[in-house]
């Protein structure tokens, strides 16, 4: 859209749903310059489209691309992807179900530091690492009661991507009700969890590449509580709220 924009070229963005509906907006709000990872103001949940996106970024970046988005016919914002009657293709070689996408913003938060299944038959719908008990993990966990959510005892043993051919104890999760479920939340009960049990062993640091909001990961670093950490991100989440409402196309 940048080259285009330079170009005087015309941009059009052919719309795509969002697979876990436009509905729900979760996580802290990235502040920062753009990076590959976290390229605009926008929290890790942001419940966009593509479309939106762009019409959000050419604004706010002031990028003045000369941007068409040509809409998606008959979605509305709280819809999920099995609702509209499309096969699932995945957009991502490991993003292979609805499931792990619904997943994904808090599951993904941990690629590098726990296994989150590249290299099994369910990425981002597991984690684990080889110093944990997964029957204590998992106890714990089910411990934060989060709505929409269970964690189930695993050992597995990813082909590869962290801890390639090592045998890892870990968490299935299992998605009780999507609507009650907030991804970011899991995220962060398993990173507080992980830390509070295996401190030595958990490479808590590797959040930080997609996390990207230091206050969170200090946060984590204390044992601060979810209800804690949550209460960071709200003043921040409640304007991004406001500011996304102007580039919203879908009802």
């Amino acid at each position: 859209m940048e080259a285009a924009a330079r170009a005087s070229i015309p941009f059009y963005v052919l719309d795509r749903v969002n697979p876990i509906n436009g509905v729900a907006v979760e996580g802290p709000v990235y502040q920062g310059d753009p990076h590959f990872v976290a390229w605009h103001d926008i929290p890790l949940r942001h419940g966009m489209t593509v479309g939106e996106l762009a019409r959000m970024i050419n604004a706010e970046r002031k990028v003045n691309a000369q941007l068409t988005v040509i809409p998606v016919e008959g979605w509305k914002r709280d819809m999920w992807f099995d609702e509209t009657g499309q096969p699932w293709r995945h957009p991502s070689p490991n993003m292979r179900s609805l499931n792990a996408a619904t997943l994904y913003p808090g599951v993904g938060l941990h690629e590098s530091a726990l296994s989150v299944g590249r290299g099994t038959d369910t990425p981002f719908e597991i984690v684990g690492a080889p110093y944990i008990d997964d029957l204590v993990f998992t106890a714990e966990l089910n411990k934060a009661k989060l709505p929409g959510v269970r964690f189930v005892p695993i050992r597995f043993t990813p082909t590869y991507s962290t801890f390639k051919d090592r045998e890892c104890g870990g968490a299935a999760m299992v998605i009780t009700d999507r609507e009650k479920l907030q991804a970011v939340d899991v995220g962060v009960v398993i990173a507080l969890t992980t830390q509070r049990l295996y401190p030595k062993d958990y490479a808590l640091d590797k959040t930080k590449v997609l996390l990207r909001e230091p206050t969170t990961h200090e946060a984590i670093v204390a044992g601060g509580s979810l209800n804690f950490i949550k209460s960071q991100w709200k003043g921040e989440l409640e304007q991004f709220k406001k500011r996304r409402a102007k580039y919203l196309i879908y009802k």
